[in-house]
């Protein structure tokens, strides 16, 4: 075989080799994920609700077309998700791409069916102009649907997709139940974490009588309880815990009276109730030197006017443990909150959360509040007092059960009414990863706190950031140019050779 057939050959097997791979690619859908923290991967949780979808179900992603490429890359990633999704569902799942840009009913279909547009920024011809722009998805299945209003980039996106799945297939949701009777806080006064919760349980309002029968909720919740527990419910709680249930409590041992100007104890029963397994809440209020604001009236003559001053005993912790529950979560504001002890014997384990800063103090009660009060270093001794944790193992009875507690009864209520407000989402995020915790088998907590690790460049200065830039745009082309000058040398030395009388 010559040298013109060799090459020839081997050309025709590289083509076949590319012809195959096309074939394969076109079959099946691979792609790498080399992210740390694996964010374009499908989490476990994922492919077990895509292997429980008994019915088709059909998605619809209304995306804009001629996005700036920061927007537009959503639609790629989305698109490559629905691929993944598509290969895991057994072909279960089906989805289509409509332009609402396209025409005046699509947009109107859109839109009629929960997708809003978004306005994003856009540099045309030297100015920056604004565009509306649909970046969302509906999800049907059967005679329901489920819609995702806006798409967002990495985890969120899985997660979005995920749960909107899940409760449309989910028929026996678990159900949580939210401890009413004492003064606690309504269901509806927590919206915000009512409407997360609302994906995978049922919720219900229960109040405890002789006839309550506990043990058909998969977890009881009891946030910001006022009034005085009988001993006959804290027993029925006992009973519930008994048999291996799950409760979650946030609960306030302390409280703030701007009228009196004074913080002082609070007393529910609860307190003696957790003393009992070892669980101490003294009445003691933390200060913390990062802290939220209060509004503060004053006089100037005959002008009053509002301002802003720090008040310690709004402490803004951003200390978690390595624990889902507070996985992802940035910062939690508490108003009032007490520290959360543990000494009991080892049949329990206690697991903290949720704590302070390095600069922080527990005060005991009643405590006047100083608003002209100068704080300083000194005023802060202590630090990472836990209020807020995990108690595992024998609380009652001779079988194991879980309950997470926190020392303030207010940080996931929203209000009701004309008086309902949007709060910091990590609040809600705190109390819906605690519930989850402790009733959700499926696993999505992983995947909705799945954060996205910081990348290391986002920590370099600009001035290397710059040459790192510049490194990277021109080393291969050195390369290149490297490659090519000792390519010529090599020839070169060659002709030379060639041309000398002795060559062979």
């Amino acid at each position: 075989m010559n040298k013109k057939s060799k090459t020839i050959y081997a050309l025709l097997i590289i083509l076949g080799v590319l012809i195959l791979i096309n074939i394969l690619a076109s079959r099946f859908f691979v792609r790498m994920d080399l992210t740390a923290d694996k964010r374009y991967t499908l989490s476990d949780a994922t492919k077990t609700i895509l292997k429980e979808i008994p019915e088709p179900i059909t998605i619809t992603a209304y995306f804009s077309e001629d996005l700036p490429p920061e927007v537009g890359k959503v639609r790629k990633e989305f698109k490559d998700m629905l691929i993944e999704y598509v290969n895991r569902s057994g072909g279960n799942i089906a989805y289509e791409f409509k332009n609402p840009g396209k025409d005046d009913a699509t947009e109107r279909e859109a839109m009629q069916k929960g997708i809003q547009p978004i306005l994003i920024q856009q540099r045309e011809k030297d100015q920056t102009v604004q565009k509306k722009a649909y970046l969302g998805a509906v999800v049907s299945y059967q005679d329901q649907t489920e819609v995702i209003p806006v798409i967002q980039s990495g985890s969120a996106m899985e997660y979005s997709l995920s749960t909107s799945i899940k409760k449309l297939i989910a028929t026996d949701k678990p159900v949580i139940g939210f401890l009413q009777g004492h003064g606690e806080a309504s269901i509806s006064s927590m919206s915000q974490a009512v409407k997360q919760l609302d994906v995978l349980y049922k919720i219900e309002p229960v109040n405890m009588t002789d006839s309550t029968d506990l043990s058909v909720y998969k977890t009881l919740v009891m946030v910001r309880p006022e009034d005085s527990i009988k001993q006959t419910q804290l027993d029925m709680l006992d009973n519930y815990l008994a048999n291996g249930g799950h409760l979650l409590l946030a609960f306030d041992r302390v409280e703030g009276d701007f009228q009196s100007v004074m913080g002082k104890a609070k007393t529910t029963g609860l307190e003696t109730w957790l003393a009992g397994k070892g669980i101490q809440v003294p009445a003691e209020m933390i200060t913390d030197a990062t802290c939220g604001n209060i509004s503060v009236q004053q006089n100037n003559g005959f002008m009053t006017y509002s301002s802003q001053i720090k008040f310690p005993y709004f402490p803004i912790v951003n200390k978690f443990a390595d624990n889902p529950i507070t996985s992802g979560l940035e910062a939690v504001i508490f108003q009032f909150v007490s520290p959360l002890n543990y000494n009991g014997d080892s049949t329990v384990s206690f697991t903290p959360l949720v704590m302070t800063g390095n600069k922080s103090n527990a005060v005991p009660t009643p405590v006047y509040f100083n608003i002209e009060k100068k704080w300083n270093e000194k005023d802060f001794p202590e630090s990472n007092i836990p209020v807020g944790g995990i108690f595992s193992g024998k609380l009652a009875g001779n079988t194991a059960s879980k309950m997470v507690v926190f020392t303030d009864g207010e940080f996931p209520i929203n209000g009701d009414g004309q008086r309902q407000r949007q709060i910091n989402a990590d609040n809600v995020n705190l109390l819906v990863n605690s519930v989850d915790w402790l009733s959700d088998d499926t696993g999505l907590i992983d995947l909705r706190t799945k954060g996205i690790t910081a990348r290391l460049l986002d920590q370099v200065e600009d001035s290397t950031k710059s040459l790192l830039k510049w490194l990277n745009f021109l080393l291969p082309i050195l390369l290149i140019v490297i490659y090519g000058i000792f390519r010529s040398q090599r020839n070169r030395i060659r002709r030379i050779k060639r041309m000398e009388e002795d060559y062979v």
